[in-house]
């Protein structure tokens, strides 16, 4: 049976790699991670040996592109000439396979398991219409450092700073890419920092006021919207990731029995958040709702085959009568490293550590995912308790403490292995 559009599109990973037939040797895989790749077979005209064509990724390369290759590759065995050889004599000869673009694809093609669909497109789109009209058909060989800051340039003078840094950054890293595989030796755009205007700082809104977080906390708990939106407004604050981490999350990523949620982060780092007590029961009261119909923790209201859109969360602390000034979403990181710190007093390296920032030790040494990990599940845990406090409020301005916490002016008596409440005096 012929393959369609619509028969592609429906085609799911599987646990192990397997094949579907178009027809005249023409073939699509499809891999376990989700790719799907194009394959003509062949026996060699030589040898009469077993042999297959790479002819490109699906959707980049579409049906008919791929049965056209298909096409030509029979028309060169039918004169006795292997398209295989055809095609690696053409790499020989002028390297298009080292050509940024064709260095890019391969870059994409391994993000795609890291990156939500969303932000995969983005990236394309930006490669496409800022970096591909210059950088195109150019051998990742021939790229220097001004020819790179001239095409970033380009995107700065028109006003687009936040851009032309990012499109900078996708070239760094599709260059960095080209040196690990064998293509080049040294990443051109490495002398370029400082060369474009600095991003401009946006303050995102946040509540560090313990009062006024408390009541932030009880409005959350009132808000009447969709029970998964709900559950996550309640997690965001309790987790403190990213909005985009949060609201990517996979039933996969989640083990309940260990209390730990173990994600990729933004900067692609592997990331280990212990679940509190209190983030599990809402976990817990979520899995049987949306676990048997998504991947997803947080399923799109519309299709569980998507995550909850990106503006829900927003939409809700808006419909609440937060404004974008006084809170946000990914304030709720703000709120978390001054709390932790200014009231709890937990070490500014747990702090950062769990907020997934690149920390590093005396030694110039990133600390892997498990560093600290006893302690943060402590913090986490106290954290979840402070905000119950906050929440009741119990806690104006006063800080919830454990046995073996430290904090100075601090009144009241403490007995071994018990959790008892100090009362703190803290600016507003």
């Amino acid at each position: 049976m012929k393959l369609t559009v619509k028969t592609i599109e429906r085609l799911k990973p599987g646990k192990k790699n397997y094949r579907v037939a178009d027809g005249h040797g023409l073939a699509l895989l499809i891999h376990k991670n989700g790719s799907k790749y194009w394959r003509h077979r062949y026996r060699r005209p030589s040898n009469g040996k077993a042999a297959e064509l790479a002819i490109g990724v699906y959707p980049y390369i579409s049906l008919e592109e791929a049965r056209k290759k298909s096409y030509e590759a029979r028309q060169l065995l039918d004169k006795g000439i292997d398209p295989g050889l055809v095609k690696e004599a053409i790499r020989l000869s002028n390297g298009t396979e080292y050509t940024f673009r064709a260095i890019a694809e391969e870059w994409l093609t391994m993000q795609q398991n890291v990156w939500s669909p969303g932000h995969a497109k983005r990236n394309r789109e930006r490669l496409e219409r800022y970096a591909h009209p210059w950088l195109s058909n150019l051998t990742v060989s021939e790229l220097r450092p001004p020819l790179i800051l001239a095409v970033v340039k380009q995107i700065e003078e028109k006003g687009k700073i936040e851009t032309a840094h990012r499109v900078c950054s996708l070239i760094s890293r599709i260059c960095r890419y080209a040196v690990a595989s064998g293509r080049i030796d040294s990443d051109p755009t490495a002398t370029l920092a400082g060369a474009l205007t600095p991003r401009r700082t946006e303050h995102l809104g946040a509540i560090i006021d313990p009062k006024k977080f408390g009541a932030l906390l009880r409005a959350i708990d009132g808000f009447d919207g969709h029970f998964t939106t709900c559950c996550a407004l309640k997690l965001a604050p309790l987790m403190f990731v990213r909005p985009g981490e949060l609201r990517m999350a996979r039933w996969a990523e989640i083990d309940l029995e260990k209390s730990e949620w173990r994600l990729t982060t933004k900067g692609e780092r592997s990331h280990i958040v212990p679940l509190s007590r209190q983030a599990l029961v809402i976990l817990q009261e979520l899995h049987p709702i949306s676990a048997h119909r998504s991947i997803y923790v947080f399923p799109g209201v519309r299709s569980s085959k998507c995550p909850m859109s990106d503006a829900a969360l927003t939409a809700a602390l808006r419909r609440m009568g937060y404004s974008g000034d006084q809170v946000t979403v990914h304030g709720f990181r703000a709120t978390a490293r001054t709390l932790l710190d200014e009231v709890l007093g937990f070490r500014p390296d747990y702090i950062e550590h769990q907020l997934a920032h690149a920390v590093r030790d005396p030694n110039g040494r990133a600390y892997n995912r498990t560093q600290f990990l006893d302690q943060r599940r402590k913090m986490m845990q106290d954290w979840a308790d402070y905000l119950d406090e906050l929440r009741l409020g119990n806690i104006g301005a006063s800080a919830l403490m454990t046995t073996d916490g430290v904090i100075s002016n601090v009144t009241g008596q403490c007995l071994a292995g018990e959790r008892i409440i100090y009362s703190v005096s803290i600016g507003t």
